[in-house]
């Protein structure tokens, strides 16, 4: 029963750990960029998009799919920096949690 115990006062502190990182994650912001930056986007730590910058010279009805295309490439940069962030604290969290084989959190 010692062992349960101590489980569980490890998820208990691993859930307070997550609810302080995902305050964080709302309030930092990440930015991604493509066509060497003449698109740019901002999205806050959840993936939401803050801010979208376009390069006026793009703004031409004959570009129109090469800047749909260059949006979600920035989008998709940006998220990928807060994906990788993400994880990157999750293992933080996780690293001393003793978790069964097979077990991975958020569940």
């Amino acid at each position: 029963m010692k062992n349960l115990g101590n489980l569980m006062k490890q998820a208990q502190q691993m859930q307070s750990k997550m609810a302080e990182m995902q305050a964080k994650l709302g309030e930092m912001e990440v930015s991604g960029a493509s066509g060497g930056g003449m698109v740019k986007v901002m999205v806050n730590g959840k993936g939401e998009m803050r801010k979208l910058t376009i390069d006026p010279s793009l703004c031409t009805a004959e570009d129109v799919e090469v800047l749909e295309d260059l949006v979600v490439a920035a989008f998709n940069d940006a998220k990928g920096k807060v994906e990788a962030f993400t994880q990157d604290e999750m293992q933080k969290m996780t690293g001393g949690l003793n978790l069964p084989a097979g077990m991975k959190l958020p569940f």
